[in-house]
């Protein structure tokens, strides 16, 4: 009997120590979800607040009972905001689609074929993830500049096409796929193209997606190359954009109406990762786990 109102009590407080920390577990995400998310609330807090309303705050408020729409407007119609938006879908959706080529073939090459030389390859490979992304730069400058290429599409593309980060990931990711389906591919005289298409990339289309949706957040985010080749409005992305208005449209001082412009051009990202946080939360795990 006294066992047993032993264990009951050991029971008891372990079952206490579980809800504390499972409370100061779910209190510290609390805390830092609002750390996180306060600065986005701010930001589509002041776009909805007018200029007079703003400025007259001498102590900020968090809230407003006089929301106004006309700070979208005014990012639309002051600046051509929907310019610089075409112009990004451009970039992103053409710079994608060739990183992807250029990514699964090169992932594909160094997973399974044999070639002379392909360790030394790929290890010199990897270790241009070693050079300083501003020396990238500079030579991805001045070649762009000896082509002739500044202020143009094609000039703002063709340094973005690959990755040797993503490649690498893929390149983990075909590797998991047992050799016995290569080989059996072979034997009934697929193809390599083949057998990446019909077998690799939808074995590993996880993987697959995840690089495409986070080489779309780098594109649309992409700030330093696109400002630093392109000095004509009509090649403007979205965050060049951002600084043009805040230089030559609203004013430095009209703070609202640069939150609008900013909300407007977060929210694809946002909506993109809300729809896809899942698999590519599920395509970097597979494609960091190997075996």
């Amino acid at each position: 009997m006294e066992k047993r109102h032993d264990f009951e009590k050991g029971e008891k407080a372990a079952r206490i120590r579980g809800i504390a920390g499972k409370a100061v577990t779910y209190g510290l995400l609390t805390l830092w979800a609002f750390i996180v998310l306060f600065p986005f609330y701010w930001m589509v807090l002041t776009s909805f607040k007018s200029y007079s309303a703003y400025n007259s705050e001498y102590i900020p408020k968090f809230f407003t009972l006089s929301p106004t729409l006309q700070n979208y407007v005014d990012a639309f119609t002051t600046v051509p905001l929907a310019r610089y938006f075409l112009n990004t879908v451009i970039f992103t959706v053409i710079t994608t689609a060739l990183m992807l080529v250029v990514t699964v073939l090169a992932a594909f090459a160094f997973a399974r074929l044999n070639f002379p030389g392909k360790n030394i390859a790929f290890t010199v490979f990897l270790s241009l993830m070693m050079i300083p992304s501003e020396l990238v730069v500079i030579t991805n400058f001045v070649t762009i500049t000896n082509l002739n290429l500044r202020n143009t599409f094609l000039g703002l593309i063709l340094p973005s096409v690959t990755s040797v980060f993503y490649i690498y990931l893929l390149k983990e990711n075909f590797e998991q796929v047992p050799d016995q389906l290569y080989y059996a591919a072979k034997v009934d005289g697929t193809s390599d193209l083949k057998y990446l298409r019909r077998v690799l990339i939808p074995i590993c289309k996880p993987t697959i997606t995840t690089i495409t949706i986070l080489k779309v957040i780098e594109c649309w985010n992409s700030y330093v190359w696109p400002r630093l080749i392109t000095d004509d409005e009509n090649y403007y992305l979205v965050s060049n954009g951002i600084q043009e208005i805040r230089e030559n449209g609203f004013g430095r001082e009209n703070i609202p109406a640069m939150m609008a412009a900013v909300v407007v051009i977060s929210i694809p990202l946002i909506v993109l990762f809300l729809i896809f946080r899942k698999k590519i939360m599920a395509g970097v795990v597979r494609g960091g786990t190997k075996g």
